[in-house]
């Protein structure tokens, strides 16, 4: 008697890696805009420039992105979501929660392109100087304008919220920070007021609506503690100016930290730092580029 054997044809695991079309919605929804040499190198950088270009025209031909032409640029272009690939990355798991901002028109793109375009590329400074050491910090790791609230109706808008995870031998150490870009287009005593909001958001605790003062009970703690275990770092991020001005907005900043008493205290509880851009681009992002707020010499953002 010949025994037949019963056999069970097994289909190909899914891969659990995300394809790159996916990946390239997933940056321009958690990015708002990128070029197509920052998509180069936030996703596939060290391979040929057709592997990312191609998937975009794909996905412009589906009406799923648009670019628009940067002026001044060799025709490079700057890439967006539509409204139809806004309504589809809003369920991607990596984007859940964050509020789609679909852009109608390149005319809308090109006014938002200058500074959208530079904070991604201060995270793509983080993101190489990752690679570079081994740790942690990927397309996903950093969330541009972000809100939080504050007292009496009003809100702080980071810039970014950047995630970081620094990897030693023997342990992994997981960092936050909030990050301000400033490309000299506003007043430096605009810009160093922006720490009096960091301080805000730091001391501020809520306290529950309706009931007088004297039987409420004890504050739950600060706002912030609803996403984060300890406050972030603050980190400013300055370009668009001669060494001379950004110094003396670093100056300003350092100023505000010595004279306001709120900002003084959350000085002595959290790093602040500033850096130059382009100094992130070429010494790294944890060279000793970092002027701490409260005083001392440049350093690793790591260590302000």
């Amino acid at each position: 008697m010949t025994a037949i054997f019963e056999t069970v044809t097994t289909a190909a695991k899914p891969s659990p890696v995300e394809p790159l079309p996916h990946q390239i919605l997933a940056v321009l929804g958690q990015h708002r805009m990128a070029t197509t040499n920052q998509l180069h190198e936030l996703l596939r950088p060290g391979v040929a420039h057709q592997t990312v270009s191609a998937p975009l025209n794909k996905l412009r031909r589906d009406g799923l992105v648009d670019y628009t032409v940067l002026p001044r640029s060799n025709r490079s272009r700057a890439w967006y979501l539509t409204s139809d690939g806004a309504r589809l990355t809003r369920d991607f798991p990596a984007l859940r929660g964050r509020p789609p901002y679909p852009i109608s028109s390149a005319t809308a793109a090109s006014l938002k392109t200058p500074h959208t375009l530079t904070v991604l590329r201060s995270h793509l400074a983080f993101v190489a100087d990752a690679r570079r050491r081994g740790d942690e910090h990927g397309h996903l790791d950093w969330t541009p304008e972000v809100a939080h609230p504050l007292s009496d109706g009003e809100r702080i808008i980071a810039d970014a919220v950047m995630h970081y995870t620094l990897i030693s031998d023997d342990e992994r150490t997981k960092l936050r920070a909030f990050v301000e870009v400033d490309r000299t287009t506003m007043g430096s005593e605009r810009l160093a007021s922006k720490l009096i909001e960091y301080a805000r958001l730091w001391s501020y605790e809520p306290q529950p609506i309706g009931r007088p003062r004297s039987r409420q009970p004890a504050a739950a703690g600060p706002v912030w503690l609803r996403w984060y275990p300890v406050f972030p770092r603050v980190l400013f991020v300055l370009t668009g100016a001669s060494r001379y001005v950004l110094g003396n907005r670093i100056n300003d900043l350092k100023a505000m930290v010595a004279e306001h008493p709120l900002v003084g205290a959350l000085a002595r509880q959290v790093p602040m730092g500033a850096a130059v851009l382009e100094d992130l681009e070429e010494r790294g992002a944890t060279g000793d580029v970092w002027v701490p707020l409260a005083g001392g010499e440049p350093r690793p953002w790591t260590e302000v």
